[in-house]
């Protein structure tokens, strides 16, 4: 019967912290209104880096570091992908991507209510969504409940991972960047 009682015990305090942290980043990310940060990317063993800024809802521009200008810019809409190689332009209805989940704090909001944050290797937690086809997995630093990153697979699978850090929140910044580029 002691047994049970301590294992009783346990459970009840482990499952009150996960529910604790679930309840305070559901608090932080509330919050946010606006997120600016740099990023590593891989994808396919390349590397790159850049500076993104986030406007909930559905808005994002991002400027890689690389010789080719390439910057990814959604209205909420529409998704642009442009860079000067070749003079590449693509564009994507925003909802066929996984970034479309990623931009939607809502949805995540409500995933996060609906108990789906998983603890991974005690150091972090991930939020795994699936949207209209489209798949993510969000995490989060398991010590600060920052958003560190995310992990998607394109209809080719291949498997991207970005990484953020120099986290700025709720900074003011200016609405005309969310422009999409032209060709």
């Amino acid at each position: 019967m002691k047994i049970f009682f301590y294992i009783l015990i346990i459970t009840f305090l482990f499952s009150d912290s996960y529910a604790s942290s679930e309840k305070e980043l559901y608090k932080k990310i509330s919050e946010v209104k606006t997120l600016g940060f740099k990023f590593n990317q891989t994808l396919n063993g390349k590397d790159e880096k850049g500076k993104c800024i986030i406007n909930y809802p559905g808005k994002i521009y991002c400027k890689y570091e690389t010789r080719f200008n390439k910057i990814v810019v959604s209205n909420g809409k529409s998704l642009v992908i442009r860079s000067d190689k070749n003079n590449q332009y693509f564009r994507y209805n925003l909802e066929s991507t996984p970034l479309s989940i990623l931009l939607n704090k809502e949805l995540i909001l409500n995933q996060i209510i609906n108990l789906k944050l998983k603890d991974v290797n005690d150091k972090y937690y991930m939020l795994s969504l699936n949207e209209k086809g489209q798949e993510i997995n969000i995490f989060f630093g398991k010590e600060n409940l920052n958003l560190i990153g995310w992990q998607t697979e394109d209809i080719y699978q291949n498997l991207t991972v970005t990484y953020i850090y120099d986290i700025e929140i709720n900074k003011k910044i200016d609405n005309k960047i969310f422009n999409l580029p032209k060709l």
